[in-house]
Parts: C-alpha cells; sequence; structure tokens
C-alpha cells in the first residue's frame, strides 16, 4: 500500500514539474522571439548606418573633385583684367614704343600685384649671400669687390609660394678669391 500512496504523490508532483517546464520553455520562447526582433532591428539599424556612411563617403568625394576643378577660381578671375589689358594693348594700332611700354608696365603691376595676393613672392637675391635652397648657381665668376659667395647677377628670378620655394633663382656667385 505505501506504494500506492507514492503513486499519487510522483503523479502529483509530475504535472507541477510539467508545468514549470512549459513555464520556461514558453519564457524562453518569449526572449527568443524578443532578442530576434532586436537582433533585426540592429541589422537595419547597421544597414542604415553603412547607407549613410556611403553617401558622406560620395559627397565627400564631389565636394573634394569640385574644390580640385575650382581651385584657381578666384585667381583666374583676378587675372581676367591682366588678359584685358594686354589684349587692348595687342589691339592698339599705330601706338608709339613709349605708349605700349607705359602700358606694359601698368600690366606688369597689375599682375605682380594678383600674384602677390595669392601668397606668390619674388627672389631677387642680388648682393645676397649665396643660398643653396632658393638659389641654383649657374656659374662663379671672378667679381672685384664682390663678397665671396655672393650673387653678383640674377639670370632668373625665384619665386616662394606662401613661403615654399616654387622656382629657384637663376644666379652667378662670386668666386673665392685664390679658388
Amino acid at each position: 500500500m505505501e506504494e500506492t500512496k507514492a503513486t499519487p504523490q510522483n503523479g502529483a508532483s509530475e504535472p507541477a514539474a510539467a508545468d514549470a517546464v512549459q513555464n520556461d520553455a514558453d519564457e524562453l520562447g518569449r526572449k527568443l522571439v524578443e532578442y530576434e526582433n532586436k537582433l533585426g532591428e540592429m541589422r537595419d539599424l547597421l544597414l542604415r548606418e553603412r547607407a549613410e556612411i556611403e553617401n558622406q563617403r560620395k559627397r565627400l568625394a564631389r565636394d573634394v573633385e569640385q574644390a580640385r576643378r575650382f581651385a584657381n577660381e578666384r585667381l583666374l578671375a583676378e587675372l581676367l583684367p591682366v588678359l584685358d589689358n594686354l589684349e587692348r594693348g595687342l589691339a592698339a594700332e599705330n601706338a608709339d614704343v613709349a605708349a605700349l611700354r607705359g602700358g606694359m608696365e601698368l600690366t606688369l603691376k597689375a599682375l605682380l600685384k594678383v600674384a602677390e595676393a595669392n601668397g606668390l613672392k619674388a627672389l631677387d637675391p642680388l648682393g645676397e649671400t649665396f643660398n643653396p635652397e632658393l638659389h641654383q648657381a649657374m656659374s662663379m665668376v671672378d667679381a672685384a669687390g664682390a663678397a665671396p659667395n655672393s650673387v653678383v647677377a640674377v639670370m632668373q628670378k625665384g619665386y616662394l609660394l606662401n613661403e615654399r620655394l616654387l622656382r629657384p633663382a637663376l644666379v652667378a656667385v662670386a668666386k673665392v678669391p685664390g679658388a
């Protein structure tokens, strides 16, 4: 008879255990669905973020290309009056040499003003000490009264663009006596 008493107790605990397992399974199922939904949201967010980054990259590349294409726009706009003056000078008929020279000097001044406003600085090192970082020696000459290694003639001016060498000055340099 004891066996019969044990059986109802075991039978009563089996449905409770089955209910607990079922409740745990239901809870795990709800959590699985919840996490799958969150995972789907995260995938959507990731795809949107990737698309946004790709759009920004394309926009930046387009902006850089535009900047590259039109980088000299301001400079060229400032050069237009110089071009106009040169064309007017070439179109002038029966102009005397003095008038043409005066026009060329004014045009050169306008061109130099535009160049300086855009960071161009001329190097005219006549009388200065030879500097191999800014000057290119074309010849060494005997120069009475000139300091050794000084620039005694400038064949072509050099130029700096915003303190960076654009073109070295071509110069003749005084020899060291006895060399």
